[in-house]
């Protein structure tokens, strides 16, 4: 008799990378896969506080572990860890507490389950290779972010060679700077130094998420196969990049994961979550009470801060602009403070601005009533404004969200952006415009059509569903060949 396949999903441990594992872990299941999910404690307790108790127990063939992250406790255990600080604990811990979970689950004195037969890591971990090369297990690696974004990624030893990167001191990062046009990447026609993540801004030669990067981006050469959670028609300039730079790795695109996770009929798994923080359902029903397309849906993701400043100025902005809005505003989001609005604000808008903590972002942006997005840009919210045909304003914040953004304004045409430096006037003008206005109206236009595109992907037979099968039968069901 043939053990089950059984595969072991293990997320970077932060909401806008287990949400995306969590997806694919739900369709890998879906085509008869045993799942094991392998989250930090930190978050899982998160989850258990976040989800009715006891759903995350799991099923008997979907079930959760979970590993020590290695960070001291922290003062505030309603926060986002800082970023450089997990990621070094798991480089310096993570792969022996990752040995000891798949030494447990292969023991049958010890756990009840199949022998595990691939691995399914997010990219930017290094350790689940090193343990499934171990294992004699296919590993598949999961880039949560955007291609375009692992384009760059990829190219930052060039940005050292061409010396743009580090940058010689803060002041250097003048306009001009930022402008340089990169023509040297390829499929990145026009990309400026400003486009590019974040982290190529430091002045530090050895700055920690600058030595992530590179660590991570050189670890796909070890993977079996590289996941993009995008569809071809969207990035394929990208994807066709990504694909001779990792030749011969093979790289399937397979998304948008939640539009292909939304057609599994099973029940069992609709119960399984991955949201960090409690939604407020009440985002929904006053949604219903609004006119169709007359709401713009703001929020920041799960991890972005602003200045206390930033916050006042997009407030007023939002205000001014008469125009409806759901503002989702994280006990975290203002850096240092309290997220706290003048009372004024309030009462200006009263009746047609609500302020929650946190919501179904996918069950949002899919409402009749919401016609655009003032977002941070991070990819799966980018990924799911698409989807949903909804265009937005953007206001990057770190990372790869400002090559978001450049890849939603410059390439699809169906973005505006907010300066770096927030002034109310222009979130006013650019919130009117993207409802009310010509350009906004161009902007929905392009939306509806990539959200055609992304559906075309993800139905059966489409691009994204057939590169799943491909995935199943030319990867994770095939054993490793030892030489």
């Amino acid at each position: 008799m043939v053990s089950k396949l059984h595969a072991v999903c293990i997320p970077y441990p932060a909401q806008g990378h287990v949400t995306p594992m969590l997806k694919l872990a739900k369709l890998l299941h879906h085509k008869g896969f045993h799942i094991t999910f392998v989250d930090i404690e930190y978050n899982h307790t998160h989850l258990l506080r976040a989800r009715e108790f006891g759903l995350l127990d799991g099923l008997p063939d979907f079930r959760f572990e979970t590993i020590p992250n290695g960070l001291p406790p922290s003062d505030d255990d309603n926060v986002t860890q800082d970023t450089v600080s997990l990621y070094q604990s798991l480089l310096a811990n993570g792969l022996g507490h990752f040995r000891d979970l798949l030494r447990k689950l292969n023991d049958s004195d010890v756990s009840n389950v199949p022998r595990v037969t691939c691995i399914v890591t997010d990219d930017e971990l290094l350790f689940p290779m090193e343990a499934a090369q171990e294992l004699g297990v296919p590993c598949v690696g999961l880039w949560t972010a955007s291609t375009v974004s692992l384009v760059c990624y990829s190219h930052v030893p060039r940005l050292f060679e061409e010396g743009l990167t580090p940058v010689t001191s803060a002041s250097g990062l003048t306009k001009e700077y930022l402008d340089t046009v990169i023509e040297w990447m390829p499929g990145m026609t026009d990309i400026r130094f400003r486009d590019l993540p974040t982290y190529v801004r430091t002045t530090d030669p050895n700055d920690g998420m600058l030595d992530f990067i590179l660590k991570a981006t050189s670890g796909d050469i070890t993977a079996s196969a590289v996941i993009f959670n995008t569809f071809e028609s969207l990035e394929r300039d990208a994807l066709d990049t990504m694909s001779s730079i990792l030749d011969p790795v093979p790289v399937y695109s397979i998304g948008p994961l939640h539009l292909l996770a939304d057609q599994m009929e099973d029940d069992r798994l609709k119960h399984i979550d991955s949201n960090l923080w409690l939604e407020q359902s009440e985002c929904v029903e006053w949604l219903d009470s609004k006119e169709p397309e007359s709401v713009i849906y703001v929020n920041f993701g799960s991890m972005a801060v602003i200045s206390p400043q930033h916050l006042i100025e997009v407030a007023w902005g939002l205000a001014n602009s008469m125009q409806s809005f759901l503002w989702i505003i994280r006990s975290d989001l203002v850096e240092g403070k309290a997220a706290i609005l003048p009372p004024e604000f309030v009462t200006k808008t009263e009746g047609r601005g609500l302020l929650a903590s946190w919501c179904r972002q996918e069950e949002v942006l899919k409402h009749p009533s919401v016609g655009g997005f003032l977002s941070h840009m991070e990819w799966n919210s980018t990924i799911e404004s698409i989807s949903a045909g909804v265009p937005m304003l953007c206001l990057p914040n770190f990372a790869d969200q400002q090559t978001n953004t450049w890849l939603a304004c410059t390439k699809l045409g169906i973005g505006m952006e907010i300066d770096e430096d927030v002034k109310r006037d222009q979130v006013e003008m650019l919130v009117r415009e993207l409802m009310v206005g010509e350009k906004g109206m161009e902007m929905k236009a392009k939306a509806i059509e990539l959200k055609k595109k992304a559906k075309e992907a993800s139905n059966l037979g489409g691009s994204s569903s057939r590169n799943l099968d491909n995935l199943l039968t030319d990867v994770l069901c095939t054993p490793i060949v030892r030489h």
